[in-house]
């Protein structure tokens, strides 16, 4: 057997006889084979067999607090690389989830995730692992699983063909030629069989002939199946089910579930794979080429992932934009509706920066490249949507949940129904018939398939919206929002500010001008560079001495030996400068010199548009706004109120905006979700039932730090999401009561005799069929 070496820190362990005692119990434990607890070191060093690694980290924690109250180990983890494996040829969402849950159970997996939709098996493993062992171990648990998967890395770069089995030979949809061949004779004989006399050997012939050919191949299935130990998967249920259809003489009834059953299995794989289509549809905006300028002029086609930053591309009418960058020459108009959700072009020109993923619409662009393919826009946005089916919503874990306890107890009722009560009345035949209904409906498919198609529909219909969504959690948590905390600037106003007024008490206004252009030379902020461009002149960096920032409150700085305050009233106050605090509909920015006030800057920031709708449409649906922000009392209310958000927090530090945020928290019965620009806000958005980065696009830092990115600067995209949230939760609802609805109204009239087995077959594959096509709404919706 393999041993796995393991090591932790150990925190709060103050006692070299208590290390010494806890090593001891550690080497207890079942499966350690070597143990060192390093106390000078705090560090813990274990061998253990390879299957009993896993949940060995709570085991010791578990120990710990037992043995020594406080102590805590923390697993050394290596690097942790992520992988994608391709899993093409599964279309059964139940065969998705015990692969999940197997290859989950490999020491090296720290996390796995298979997106049933997009047939990607998602992997974060130890980087010490080589690539072929991770790939082998993973084709050896779908072999076992699923015989007849392709299982693949996804990244071509490995170079080589991981194609795995022969033909897709499989149950759930994906037919072969001989298959379909096989199943269309089998449903003529079936169809002669059913004008013969009832009790002529000829019609049990035929039936039995047309059986072997419509699912002589689920039988193999089930007994291989049965070899390995699996008697509850589907295979084997229908085996059961027929076979004891045949044993009370209902020969038709036998073929026709049989045949019923491969053909709902069909459609059903279809209208799967027709949604897994019309979803990367949606998300259709990963170029497939370049076109490269040589140095030589000449113009050469390659895979984008092969352009580095620098390099010139060719971008012709009709083409996608392949990766981020600016254009030298050409002017056109670009579709960027697959990014933003936008219908109007955007016309370029050159020395405007592009993103990868918009098309061009009519000129020929030359664009220099800014970033390589995988940190471009596109990849980015990409990787996010593909990331998002590991984050599941609640409905999704209770459905994985409760398909593991479905199966087993329908199969438990067959046995009491078939058993029990045949004991009591006699009539074994009668009851034993009645029990086969049960195993004809105990596949949760119907659930298992819609559910997380639901979510994943749900993302991609908000992401065609211009709202990328990270997970199907922060979709179902979108249902349960009370409240929205908006930040002010660059959310509710376009942070484009304008130097309005400049008020002077002694000297020139471009005096004024340039000692705050001064202070703000070093600073990002939008306020320091609408005073850097009121400003005409130019300051000198070497005139620049003892800059310094003060937080919440603006810079000291000390400027041709002339000492510099420019920032709020605090900063002022701070510094005992006599001053008179202005009331005014914008930014004031004081500035004194040589501890004496010389004036002031009024900078005004312009509201966006369509935030008032924004806000109005949250009143409309019962979530109220509030608005967080740094700015003065004055500029704050004035904004908040023309919007109609009543509840404002103004002159807050960074600091005091997670306390207020922290009591809304506490204030609202509900999910609070904070909207900002997702960099400035990283601890609020953190605190957040959902963090939501307005205007994300192209922007790295937004796309990391929120759970939700609108792509343009428009508030009002906010609705768009909740009406996607609340239309997803209303067909995972509905498709829940469709499923377990008609599932229990056919086991009730089973148990009374009042359905047969035809019934019993559309309450599992033609439910799933509806429940699948159900979900294909959310793609719908305008």
């Amino acid at each position: 057997m393999l041993n796995v070496k393991r090591e932790y820190v150990v925190k709060n362990l103050h006692c070299a006889g208590c290390a010494a005692k806890l090593e001891g119990a550690i080497s207890e434990i079942d499966g350690v084979r070597g143990v060192s607890l390093n106390f000078m070191k705090k560090k813990l060093t274990v061998e253990i067999l390879e299957e009993k690694a896993k949940g060995f980290l709570e085991a010791i924690n578990k120990l710990a607090d037992e043995r020594e109250p406080g102590t805590i180990f923390k697993e050394i983890r290596k690097g942790i690389k992520k992988i994608k494996i391709k899993v093409k040829g599964l279309h059964c969402a139940g065969c998705a989830a015990k692969i999940e849950g197997e290859v989950s159970k490999l020491s090296y997996i720290s996390e796995a995730s298979l997106n049933f939709t997009k047939q990607l098996l998602h992997l974060e493993v130890e980087e010490v692992f080589a690539n072929g062992e991770i790939l082998a171990d993973v084709k050896d648990i779908v072999d076992s699983l699923e015989p007849g998967i392709e299982v693949a890395y996804d990244d071509e770069s490995y170079g080589h063909d991981h194609s795995h089995g022969e033909e897709h030979d499989h149950s759930h949809g994906d037919m072969s030629k001989r298959e379909l061949i096989s199943l269309i004779v089998g449903g003529v004989i079936f169809i002669l069989g059913l004008f013969m006399a009832d009790s002529s050997l000829l019609k049990r012939g035929l039936l039995t002939v047309g059986y072997i050919l419509v699912g002589g191949d689920i039988v193999l299935k089930s007994f291989g199946n049965i070899r390995k130990g699996r008697f509850l998967d589907e295979n084997f249920l229908m085996t059961i089910a027929t076979f004891g259809a045949f044993a009370v003489g209902e020969y038709s009834e036998a073929v026709g579930v049989m045949l019923f059953y491969k053909i709902g299995e069909y459609f059903q794989g279809r209208a799967v794979e027709n949604s897994r289509k019309s979803i990367e549809g949606l998300m259709d905006i990963r170029p497939d080429y370049a076109n490269i300028k040589k140095t030589s002029g000449e113009i050469k086609r390659v895979n984008p992932e092969r352009v580095t930053v620098g390099d010139i591309i060719i971008v012709k009418p009709g083409e996608k934009i392949p990766l981020d960058g600016r254009i030298m020459k050409g002017s056109s108009a670009l579709d960027t509706s697959a990014l933003t959700g936008e219908s109007l072009p955007r016309d370029v020109v050159a020395g405007d920066d592009v993103l990868s993923g918009s098309v061009n619409k009519n000129g020929v662009l030359e664009i220099e490249v800014s970033k390589i393919f995988s940190e471009s826009t596109v990849s980015k946005i990409l990787e996010m949507i593909e990331n998002a089916s590991s984050k599941k919503a609640d409905a999704e874990k209770f459905i994985t949940k409760f398909a593991r306890y479905y199966t087993p107890a329908v199969v438990g009722s067959a046995v009491a129904i078939a058993v029990i009560p045949g004991l009591i009345t006699g009539n074994y035949s009668e009851w034993f018939y009645r029990a086969l209904i049960f195993l004809v409906i105990s596949c949760p498919c119907a659930l298992v398939v819609s559910i997380p198609l639901s979510f994943f529909s749900g993302i991609g219909a908000a992401s065609k919206k211009g709202v990328l969504i990270k997970g199907g959690n922060y979709l179902e948590a979108l249902n349960k929002v009370k409240a929205v905390v908006f930040d002010k600037t660059g959310t509710l106003t376009k942070g484009r500010f304008k130097v309005m007024e400049v008020f002077s008490i002694s000297g020139t206004k471009n005096e004024l001008l340039e000692l705050a252009a001064a202070a703000e030379i070093h600073s990002n902020h939008p306020i320091a560079k609408s005073i850097m461009t009121a400003f005409k002149g130019k300051i000198e960096e070497k005139d620049i001495k003892d800059y310094s920032e003060i937080e919440g409150h603006g810079i000291k700085v000390r400027y041709r030996n002339i000492e510099i305050l420019a920032g709020n009233n605090k900063l002022l106050e701070k510094y005992g400068v006599e001053f008179q605090r202005e009331k005014l509909p914008g930014t004031v920015v004081y500035v004194a010199k040589n501890g004496v006030y010389h004036g002031y800057i009024l900078i005004a920031d312009e509201v966006k548009e369509d935030a008032v709708h924004a806000v109005e449409a949250l009143k409309k649906i019962g979530i109220v706004s509030y608005m967080l922000t740094g700015d003065n009392r004055n500029v704050a209310e004035n904004i908040g109120k023309s919007l109609g958000i009543e509840r404002i927090h103004s002159d807050l530090l960074p600091n005091e905006k997670v306390e207020y945020f922290q009591r809304i928290k506490e204030e609202v019965q509900g999910g609070v979700i904070f909207v900002g620009d997702g960099i400035n806000d990283a601890p609020v958005l953190a605190l957040s039932d959902i963090g939501v980065a307005m205007g994300g696009i192209g922007s790295d830092a937004a796309i990391e730090a929120a759970d939700m990115v609108i792509m343009t600067d428009e508030p009002s995209k906010l609705k768009d999401a909740f009406s996607v949230a609340g239309l997803t939760r209303k067909i995972v609802f509905q498709n829940i009561i469709l499923a377990l609805g008609i599932k229990l109204a056919v086991m009730a009239l089973g148990v009374g005799g009042h359905a047969t087995m035809w019934e019993a077959i559309f309450a599992d594959v033609g439910v799933a069929l509806l429940a699948v096509l159900n979900s294909m709404r959310i793609l719908k919706n305008r």
